[in-house]
Formats: structure tokens, C-alpha cells, sequence
């Protein structure tokens, strides 16, 4: 398994949009994170965009399980980077081979 920091940039003037859609992401967030594919995640201070921390096969893959986000339905993401990652302190140490 790969590790992936995915960093979402939220459209302007999407607070609304975001709003209405929160509960569906929270959810779909939750169900990954108890599936293991999500270690870690949650939105800038700022408020202008999260960052998200996956655990997937391959970068195929990640794309795969971002096309489910219903932010991604609703059309509140502007822009996403995506950057595999290898933890080796903290927490998420060695979850990479």
C-alpha cells in the first residue's frame, strides 16, 4: 500500500455548496476511514481547502475513491494535489514499505 497526502483547494463562493454537502462527505469519509483507507483528514483553518491522508494500491486507485467524494459531486473542489507520501515519524510511521 501507498500512503497519500491529498490536498483539496475548495472553489470560491462554494461555502453554501459545501454546507449542503458536508454531511454526505463526512459520511463517505467515515466509511473509509473505518475501511482503513483513510488515516487522517480534515479542513484548513482558513477554510480555503482540507487535507486528506489515504491509504490506497495506487495512484489509479486513490483517483478512484476521490471520484466518490460527494464534494467532488457537488463541485466544490477547484483543485487537488496529490503527493505520495512516506510517513516515518509519529503515528502514521511505517504504514509504507
Amino acid at each position: 500500500m501507498t500512503v497519500f497526502a491529498v490536498e483539496y483547494v475548495y472553489a470560491a463562493d462554494s461555502t453554501e455548496a459545501r454546507n449542503e454537502a458536508r454531511p454526505a462527505h463526512r459520511e463517505w469519509t467515515g466509511t473509509l476511514a473505518q475501511d482503513g483507507a483513510i488515516l487522517a483528514s480534515g479542513p484548513y483553518g482558513d477554510g480555503a481547502g482540507a487535507l486528506l491522508i489515504f491509504k490506497a494500491t495506487d495512484e489509479a486507485a486513490l483517483h478512484s475513491i476521490l471520484r466518490q467524494d460527494p464534494f467532488a459531486a457537488a463541485g466544490v473542489i477547484a483543485g487537488t494535489r496529490i503527493t505520495e507520501w512516506s510517513p516515518v515519524t509519529g503515528m502514521l510511521a511505517g504504514l509504507t514499505a
